[in-house]
């Protein structure tokens, strides 16, 4: 192949890594990884207004934790480095002032309460609002004069007028823009860092970039950097827009309001990386088959773009307790022992081993532990009503714990003793186990209990029992 395959996912610190973007970095490793060309890592860190301290290395980290490694990128460099916009910042002038001297960019001088009032009066006339150009019309001497006088500028794009631009998305098919409904794009801020438009052009070129995968949002972008390629002379790498995400709990698209949207995140809700990935695969891709289990190696191996869907992706949190509950029980003893003690550090070893077998088929991420687990170690208050709530007679509740406590001398065969003693007194199970689960629980909705039983211990489930009585004889 005369022209490597060469993507890149390029994330800007200004937060955690949204989960969409996993799913773009996904798609850019896979075409790289079957091709046998490159994966890059670029941050692009020129909107210095809203970055993050310390959200650049978590950008990393959390490629890492999902087995994206780059082949060129920070921490590791390559060729067409560096690989951090701030640090390009010679790069982008050389190359800005090609630009202006072609013609194909100017200085504009306009202060930000000119543009204000030029965009209100637009408003007011019910146009959209757009740059008027007035800084085009200066002369050569008078720009010489403003710049000789340190006079604050930008640098714009010059876009021409009512020409129409045809672009080929590789998901989407042909897609047609007019110019005049293209401001005169700012390309330099004023504090002499690029725009994200101007920066990544310049980016991809020179880092031999082949084909961009990023979501459906920055389409109205690609008639500015059709032009920026246009005007430099070089060759555009081809795009494929990809689909938005769409919580099918509300409308629109995925938000933090309803629940975590960082990849990041997902993690420390206990999804495993690998069960994360499985799900992104298929939202927005289809195999065309039924299959839906997918190692990362094998998703390398059938991914095609021309299988990517146009339509919005359901990221249905369902379907991905799905995938992860698959994936943790497929989890070697040691690997699932590690999971356990991450998330419940407060557990022993022995507690661990003991609860292990009896949550592993009862999960579907390992932040359930927590909650499920919470009565193992504190006494968590609950009403009386709650222990009668089967409409069992408060006489017959304290009846069946009193007796229930004589059985803990011990823990083996305690499933059988128990029956044993519902059967000998002819109580019915349903309303006994719900008097036990809420004693020992402080719930209604509990883990097996008597399978827990165990990992409490003998000293602390007849305490939890006591407090149980002294709440129905109160």
């Amino acid at each position: 192949m005369d022209n490597p395959i060469r993507t890149r996912m390029a994330p800007s610190p200004t937060g955690e890594l949204h989960i969409g973007s996993l799913r773009t970095a996904l798609y850019d490793y896979a075409l790289a990884k079957q091709q046998q060309g490159q994966f890059i890592l670029r941050i692009e860190d020129t909107d210095q207004k809203r970055y993050v301290p310390g959200s650049d290395t978590r950008l990393l980290q959390v490629l890492k934790d999902f087995g994206l490694n780059w082949d060129e990128g920070p921490e590791i460099g390559g060729q067409y480095g560096p690989y951090i916009q701030t640090e390009r910042l010679p790069i982008y002038q050389q190359y800005l002032k090609e630009l202006i001297d072609k013609g194909d960019a100017y200085y504009c001088f306009c202060t930000e309460e000119k543009l204000t009032q030029a965009r209100e009066i637009q408003k007011a006339a019910k146009k959209i609002p757009r740059y008027d150009r007035c800084c085009l019309k200066l002369s050569p001497q008078q720009v010489k004069e403003n710049l000789a006088n340190g006079i604050p500028y930008v640098v714009r794009m010059k876009v021409p007028e009512n020409e129409t631009l045809i672009f080929n998305d590789l998901v989407r098919g042909e897609v047609k823009f007019n110019t005049n409904d293209v401001d005169d794009q700012v390309l330099m801020k004023s504090n002499g860092i690029p725009t994200y438009h101007f920066a990544v052009v310049v980016d991809d070129h020179l880092m031999k970039i082949t084909h961009v995968f990023r979501g459906e949002e920055w389409l109205p972008s690609v008639p500015k950097h059709i032009l920026l390629y246009r005007y430099f002379g070089w060759e555009m790498p081809q795009h494929a827009h990809l689909s938005i995400f769409l919580d099918p709990s509300h409308p629109g698209k995925m938000s933090k309001r309803y629940g975590t949207v960082s990849a990041q995140g997902f993690l420390a809700e206990g999804y495993l990386p690998e069960a994360m990935m499985n799900f992104l695969m298929l939202l927005g891709w289809n195999p065309g088959t039924e299959k839906e289990i997918y190692s990362l190696a094998e998703f390398i191996n059938d991914f095609k773009i021309e299988r990517l869907n146009k339509k919005p992706a359901i990221f249905d949190r369902k379907k991905l307790d799905y995938f992860n509950g698959i994936y943790i029980r497929q989890l070697s003893s040691e690997k699932l022992f590690d999971y356990f003690k991450k998330f419940l550090p407060q557990a022993s070893d022995d507690q661990i081993n003991i609860l292990m077998p009896v949550l592993k088929e009862r999960i579907v991420k390992f932040s359930d532990l927590v909650i499920s687990t919470k009565f193992l170690f504190e006494d968590l208050d609950y009403s009386k009503e709650l222990l009668l709530k089967k409409g069992t007679d408060p006489k017959l509740a304290i009846e069946m714990l009193t007796q229930a406590k004589n059985l803990f001398t011990d823990f083996s065969n305690l499933q059988t003793r128990i029956m044993d003693l519902i059967k000998q007194n002819n109580w019915n199970t349903g309303e006994f186990f719900m008097v036990f689960r809420v004693a020992i629980c402080g719930s209604e909705y509990t883990p097996p209990v008597v399978d827990c039983l165990p990992a409490l211990g003998q000293e602390a489930t007849i305490r939890k029992i006591d407090i149980a009585l002294n709440k129905l004889l109160n």
